[in-house]
């Protein structure tokens, strides 16, 4: 008996070889893959969805990005915008674009990555679609979720003095980026030649197989604390800041001191001779939840124990700007340097 292949299969066989493999954990969840449509039953709470779409050669690169790791990321990435909304995600769609370079085996290992973040975050995948691809693999990721209306947090909700937070450290995802690609230069027309990742298994991971904050937010939840607004670090903290800002017609003043850096993202800047406040400014892919709180609600989750939140500025009047305080005292106004999408 002949291997199956992904030419044998084809697209419907394809399909339902996904739908096997698939578990629904959700009530909600009245149709799922199989149709032409998936039915999702809010049961009168608000939906809010989200998209995404990545890019072989412009948001990852197979010579160092693993399929598992790839799908398991293009998963949570996506459910990290539907906790940005205080929301619980619930359904996925995929949507994916495959050249005759990869094998039904290839095909496997993403959708275990999928399948796996899934499992972990509770979620269902519902449907999507598959089609040939000359330019590589292409994926499209819809998360949907549900909240509660009075407890949707947008980004447009910061009032003056209100706490500027962030859930974790940032600039570990792009220092360990810049590990993966200097690597990739060493290597390059190497045979058999190993990459010297010893010591630095934390950015890689940040990198490779981020982890949205479900947690933070089902803290915040318990504590009975709904942040007046709050954004997903995928830019850089500077960019997502500025976001905040601008919807929300204010300033905002943040201290140099006070920003969450790990010992690894420091010793491969340091390495690197690089900056490490501005990869946590500008680098992005951390994927932390960044949001303002009343001084109240600081307290509050101050007083119960929980996941490290760390405070990091407050919110000014408009007409004061947004400002950075270096650890030398310097002011410096905030800019958006992170990921430009249609950049030279």
């Amino acid at each position: 008996m002949s291997e199956e292949t992904l030419e044998s299969l084809g697209e419907f066989g394809l399909i339902r070889r996904i739908e096997k493999k698939t578990t629904v954990r959700n009530g909600s969840t009245l149709k799922g893959i199989g149709d032409d449509a998936a039915v999702i039953n809010a049961q009168g709470r608000c939906q809010v969805v989200t998209s995404d779409l990545l890019l072989e050669g412009i948001h990852f690169d197979l010579t160092y990005c693993p399929l598992r790791h790839l799908g398991y990321k293009a998963v949570t990435v996506n459910l990290s915008d539907v906790y940005a909304m205080n929301a619980q995600p619930k359904q996925i769609i995929v949507s994916i674009g495959v050249s005759n370079k990869f094998t039904l085996k290839a095909i496997d290992e993403l959708y275990e990555g999928i399948s796996l973040a899934c499992e972990r975050y509770g979620v269902d995948l519902v449907g999507g679609d598959t089609t040939p691809s000359l330019t590589g693999l292409t994926i499209s990721i819809t998360a949907i979720g549900e909240g509660e209306k009075e407890k949707l947090t947008y980004r447009s909700g910061a009032k003056p003095n209100n706490i500027i937070c962030v859930s974790g450290d940032l600039g570990a995802a792009y220092m360990g980026l810049q590990l993966l690609e200097r690597e990739k230069r060493v290597l390059k027309g190497v045979n058999n030649g190993q990459p010297e990742f010893e010591g630095y298994s934390y950015i890689l991971e940040r990198q490779l197989k981020p982890e949205p904050r479900a947690d933070v937010v089902k803290f915040l939840n318990d504590i009975e604390v709904v942040p007046t607004s709050m954004i997903d670090v995928s830019d850089g903290l500077s960019s997502e800041m500025l976001h905040i800002c601008e919807r929300s017609g204010v300033g905002c003043c943040l201290y140099e001191e006070k920003i969450p850096i790990a010992v690894a993202t420091g010793n491969m800047a340091k390495e690197l001779n690089f900056n490490q406040t501005v990869a946590a400014l500008n680098g992005g892919e951390d994927y932390e939840l960044l949001f303002t709180i009343t001084a109240d609600d600081y307290q509050k989750f101050q007083s119960v124990p929980g996941p490290n939140l760390y405070a990091i500025g407050f919110i000014t009047e408009a007409s004061k700007g947004r400002r950075l305080i270096t650890t030398g005292g310097s002011e410096i106004e905030l800019t958006a340097q992170g990921w430009k999408s249609f950049g030279n």
